[in-house]
């Protein structure tokens, strides 16, 4: 079995969620490869550095471009992949968005339902395709990997789908990385980054839909039940307009000199944040999984997060859910959370993060990639 595994739609100057998940999951799929199984890693000579030192059992199919140039990217993803892969033998496409022509089995592996529930965060031309071209792929598809029953929901609701095709497979958390550690080290580096005083955390990249503005408006009602806190808001701002929006709120509401603004920061940076957090909020409208609800608790962070789509079944009653369109909700939330229930949250979230792990992950990714090569020879089979 040579399954393929589409990498190019990840930018190599800024490698994304979708990054840290292969970077985790290949590793862990190579160490349960059977005898004749192969990975064929599909990138860009731009791209190929970001996926390396994985040994035998992993193989790379180079294309022009990954998604440092997006329109060339997915040209040559649909004019290119029916001819280059076939010639690589390869038996199970693992992608997002299916060719028009697909000679293989395809696994088709949707993360997100943005370009319906989320628009705002693509483009128009990158939404306009991915609406276009989900029908085709939910029809094409051998198997649709989802990660979560909120995320099937979404599919079943937004795509004509045979409900047999989907394969739930809980995402992960890295517990080599996050995890337990020194907080009082953690607040010596946050400090760096201007967060000087006890704190609450968030974490995300800055959509609309993450609600951080809600968080805004739920931390000048707490008031002075927060103490001398400050609020430390960790993640890149992808959209700017709406960062000048939050920049502006939070001067509105009076409390711009107790919200720190820290940015983008690696990765690895944001465990010393969630160990030295007193509560880690994550108010968004709408997730698919929210592995940042996890990483907190892996971390020993207290959990604040939202009652709608996939939180609650991430958080698995190890968190406090609020309603992310009530500010005042959010607020019960946090001041809850950092009071008495702290110690309760703390160890009923490393309990719930422990059961999630890359290697269950990698190995049912595998059972679907079988069972996919599968369908391919009972269809030779059925020609011949």
């Amino acid at each position: 079995m040579r399954v393929a595994i589409n990498l190019l739609p990840e930018n190599p100057a800024h490698p994304s969620g979708a990054h840290w998940f292969w970077t985790r999951m290949i590793p862990e799929m190579v160490k349960r490869l059977e005898t004749g199984e192969e990975l064929h890693l599909l990138v860009s000579p731009k791209s190929r550095h970001l996926y390396q030192g994985y040994g035998p059992g992993v193989r790379y199919i180079t294309y022009p471009w990954s998604n440092e140039r997006r329109a060339a990217r997915t040209l040559s993803e649909q004019l290119y992949s029916p001819l280059r892969l076939p010639l690589g033998g390869i038996d199970v496409f693992n992608t997002l968005m299916a060719p028009l022509v697909n000679p293989w089995s395809l696994v088709v592996h949707i993360k997100t339902m943005h370009a319906f529930t989320a628009p705002e965060s693509l483009t128009p031309l990158a939404r306009a395709y991915r609406r276009m071209n989900y029908p085709h792929a939910a029809r094409a598809a051998d198997a649709i990997i989802i990660n979560s029953e909120s995320l099937r929901s979404e599919v079943e609701r937004y795509l004509t789908v045979d409900a047999r095709k989907l394969r739930l497979i809980y995402e992960a958390v890295d517990h080599d990385l996050f995890k337990p550690g020194d907080a009082d080290l953690a607040r010596n580096h946050v400090a760096s980054y201007g967060v000087t005083k006890q704190f609450v955390l968030f974490v995300s990249s800055l959509w609309p839909y993450k609600n951080c503005d809600g968080l805004l408006r739920a931390w000048a009602l707490a008031g002075n039940q927060l103490g001398s806190r400050q609020l430390a808001i960790v993640g890149p701002g992808r959209d700017q307009a709406y960062m000048a929006s939050l920049r502006s709120l939070a001067a509105e509401l009076g409390i711009s000199q107790e919200v720190v603004f820290v940015g983008g920061v690696p990765l690895e940076e944001t465990v010393n944040f969630y160990r030295a957090a007193d509560a880690f909020v994550y108010p968004s409208l709408n997730e698919t999984f929210g592995l940042p609800i996890l990483e907190g608790m892996a971390c020993g962070c207290p959990v604040v997060t939202s009652d709608t789509s996939a939180m609650p079944e991430t958080a698995g009653g190890a968190a406090i859910l609020s309603d992310p369109k009530d500010p005042a909700s959010i607020a019960r939330g946090i001041v809850e959370a950092i009071g008495p229930a702290r110690d309760r949250l703390r160890e009923l979230g490393l309990r719930r993060a422990a059961e999630f792990t890359w290697g269950a992950t990698a190995a049912s990714t595998l059972d679907v990639y079988r069972e996919a090569a599968d369908h391919r020879k009972s269809r030779r089979n059925r020609r011949t």
